[in-house]
């Protein structure tokens, strides 16, 4: 049971990091995350943040995009500025935080498919590629926590998100190529279920059609991520298993851009009318499910993404208070 009730997916607009780090902490106290600012640049985008923290596989940028490197250069160096000063901005605001923190980062087949071999084709062309990248990211994870709990010792446990949009497109292969003009072969499943194994208790983002349920539940996540607006009645039976599992939902259930939010019971919605056809008590709804927007809000405004995170919060007291009346009120 979780009583984190709503959190957000990482990213925020703009680049002033101490902001972003107090918004976070005033709007969703009971789940806050070190937020990720793209906007700032080479190194602050998703794949670069994430590159920054591989053992032994530096990393630059070429015009195609991200590829490996001989030795670590400038652009590597900038995604480690980055995040050291996303560090320091964490341990100032926050130094007197007791509770959980949640860390994202890109997981390790949507890094694969877009990272590239130094001379060849994405890394998620090679198993043996995918391998020693996923061996190096869980490394590079468990060294990001270690310092995390250093800076920050009131923390009492650390939630890792891996952040895998492109997992969809991995499994049926529709990745393309480095070149474009192809598609990259489908990823088998129980390569992908190994590989989540490395990052035991993981909660999975993929705000893509198509989050593949089933495989996550197999490969042991804690909690599953996703827009709940792309949830289709075929995915519900391998939603009710993964709960049943014991698997968190993480429920995007506010716009990622901006728009005028409706109020806490509207919000609170999809989340209640998914558990009524789910079959399950809805007073265990609260502990099951934390809700989130829909995805990252670097495409938003700073007053959007404040009052989304703070819609978030206000529907999950709906979830709480009072579950069963907001679902005959639906």
């Amino acid at each position: 049971m979780s009583t984190w009730e709503a959190t957000g997916v990482g990213s925020h607009p703009g680049d002033d990091h101490l902001e972003a780090i107090r918004v976070v902490f005033g709007e969703v106290p009971n789940l806050p995350y070190l937020p990720e600012l793209p906007a700032r640049g080479v190194g602050a985008d998703m794949i670069g943040r994430t590159a920054g923290l591989l053992v032994d596989l530096p990393v630059e940028v070429q015009p195609s995009g991200w590829r490996l490197a001989d030795r670590p250069g400038r652009d590597h160096r900038r995604a480690v500025d980055h995040l050291r000063r996303d560090l320091d901005g964490l341990e100032e605001i926050a130094h007197d935080y007791a509770g959980p923190l949640k860390l994202q980062v890109c997981g390790p087949w949507t890094l694969a498919g877009a990272v590239e071999l130094k001379f060849g084709d994405k890394m998620l062309s090679d198993h043996g590629a995918v391998r020693d990248l996923t061996e190096s990211l869980a490394q590079g994870v468990a060294d990001h926590c270690a310092e995390v709990r250093r800076r920050l010792p009131g923390v009492t446990e650390i939630v890792l998100q891996l952040d895998e949009p492109g997992l969809p497109g991995v499994l049926a292969g529709t990745v393309p190529t480095a070149s474009g003009f192809g598609r990259l072969p489908a990823v088998e499943e129980w390569r992908v279920e190994e590989s989540l194994r490395l990052f035991p208790d993981a909660v999975v983002h993929c705000c893509a059609p198509s989050v593949p349920f089933a495989l996550l539940r197999r490969a042991g996540v804690r909690g599953i991520s996703v827009d709940a607006s792309l949830l289709r009645r075929r995915d519900e039976d391998a939603v009710g298993e993964a709960v049943e599992a014991g698997v968190t939902l993480f429920l995007g259930v506010v716009p990622g851009r901006d728009t005028r939010l409706p109020d806490a019971g509207v919000v609170a919605k999809p989340a209640l009318e998914l558990w009524r056809r789910l079959g399950f008590d809805p007073e265990s709804l609260s502990g099951r499910a934390v809700l989130t927007p829909a995805c990252g809000l670097a495409g938003a405004s700073p007053g959007y993404a404040k009052a989304a995170l703070a819609a978030c919060r206000k529907a999950a007291r709906v979830l709480r208070d009072d579950p069963a009346s907001g679902m005959q009120g639906g």
